[in-house]
């Protein structure tokens, strides 16, 4: 593939990935699902003012990105993509809590 054809690739992979997280509530939904997996009713009490259809809308959006996958036995838990994807909002865990320290003290 030529270096042009990479960038081209690499814009469309972005702006897909931005298309899916820049719907309300997604990277919420991903974050609350970082340390384990949690069942529809502990998702949506940790999501705060999330609606039972707007968290069933952004779990199947989720699963069908293949980031989240759902467990009988244990709820709903990020697939391998999104546990890739939590240690790639590391830099910017870092960058917010700078911020937020310089914003408030």
């Amino acid at each position: 593939m030529s270096t042009r054809a990479q960038a081209a690739y690499a814009k469309d992979a972005i702006n897909e990935a931005l298309d899916l997280f820049h719907r309300r509530w997604t990277l919420r939904v991903i974050w609350e699902l970082r340390d384990a997996p949690l069942n529809f009713r502990s998702l949506q009490a940790a999501c705060g003012e999330l609606s039972p259809s707007v968290l069933n809308q952004r779990l199947a959006e989720l699963r069908e990105a293949g980031i989240v996958e759902h467990r009988a036995d244990e709820g709903y838990a990020l697939t391998d993509d999104g546990l890739a994807l939590i240690e790639a909002f590391d830099p910017l865990t870092r960058w917010a809590v700078r911020w937020r320290r310089r914003r408030h003290g």
